[in-house]
């Protein structure tokens, strides 16, 4: 007797010479790397300790607890960020008062940027979860691939 609840299929990949071709998106590395991207940032949001800060938010506070003071331009070198991105996150935390800048008292034109009492609290609570982050997000590989990925990506952004 067959049933009436019709099973879903997943669709299947096109047959013939259109599909022999040897590109794949699964296969490429900017796809690969957002799909890790967004692994680890699943992991972060989960494990860091607080679901409110955003990685690239994090970054910076980390860079700041290790700095102390930056200009807005220099954090962004540090941490990777283009300038409106880098103003976005100053200005978010900044609202959360984590952060608080001054201007620079050599050049009117640069920002410098510390962290809060508050920022300097919630940045120590969240260091203690960055290294459960990391083994998390490599936690599928060995060590010796968790070394050899860490330093292939290390070569690809230098």
């Amino acid at each position: 007797m067959r049933s009436n609840v019709a099973k879903k299929q997943e669709p299947k990949p096109a047959t013939g010479p259109a599909s022999s071709r040897p590109y794949r998106i699964e296969e490429q590395i900017g796809y690969l790397l957002r799909c890790a991207h967004q692994r680890a940032s699943s992991i972060f949001q989960t494990t860091i300790g607080d679901p409110t800060i955003t990685p690239t938010q994090y970054c910076s506070m980390v860079k700041l607890n290790e700095y102390r003071e930056l200009s807005q331009n220099h954090l962004g070198r540090l941490v990777g960020m283009d300038k409106a991105t880098m103003q976005g996150v100053v200005r978010r935390l900044k609202e959360r008062q984590f952060v608080d800048s001054r201007p620079h008292p050599g050049d009117a034109r640069r920002t410098l940027i510390s962290l809060t009492t508050e920022g300097q609290r919630l940045i120590n609570k969240l260091l203690i979860n960055g290294p459960a982050v990391s083994r998390e997000t490599l936690k599928p590989l060995s060590q010796p691939e968790q070394r050899a990925l860490l330093e292939l990506l290390s070569k690809i952004i230098m």
